[in-house]
């Protein structure tokens, strides 16, 4: 954490602000949450012991956070709710009339993220049984 007060009221606030799309990604099925939780624990470990640890102990976030940063892994619901949502981008901005070099830009931007988010691990690798013990 830093030291600096401007630069720590910098830190949380990027936090804050990072905190407040995640929180609307959870409801607004085409913006992110997880890249925005990441940003804002970035920001929280600079700036505010007490937010990163209330980020971290969440119960929607926490998870996520703890999922990414033990394993560098995106749970197989979001892994879905992301799909949908790369898929669902492109025709929703053609039927709002969006021009042409817009989806031309979006879409290979939506493969480059869609190929990140679906080659990370679903999550914790699972632990393999332990072999009876043979009298």
């Amino acid at each position: 954490m830093t030291r600096n007060p401007i630069i720590r009221l910098f830190w949380l606030s990027a936090g804050l602000f990072f905190t407040g799309l995640a929180f609307v990604g959870v409801f607004l099925p085409l913006v992110p949450t997880t890249p925005f939780l990441l940003l804002a624990a970035f920001c929280f470990a600079r700036s505010s012991e007490r937010l990163n640890r209330w980020l971290h102990e969440h119960k929607w976030f926490g998870p996520l956070l703890t999922n990414w940063s033990r394993h560098g892994a995106i749970g197989k619901r979001a892994k879905y709710t992301a799909g949908v949502c790369l898929v669902a981008a492109p025709f929703l901005s053609y039927f709002l009339g969006a021009p042409l070099w817009t989806l031309a830009i979006q879409i290979p931007i939506l493969i480059g993220s869609g190929t990140f988010i679906f080659t990370r691990p679903d999550g914790p690798p699972s632990v393999p049984s332990q072999p009876e013990a043979k009298d």
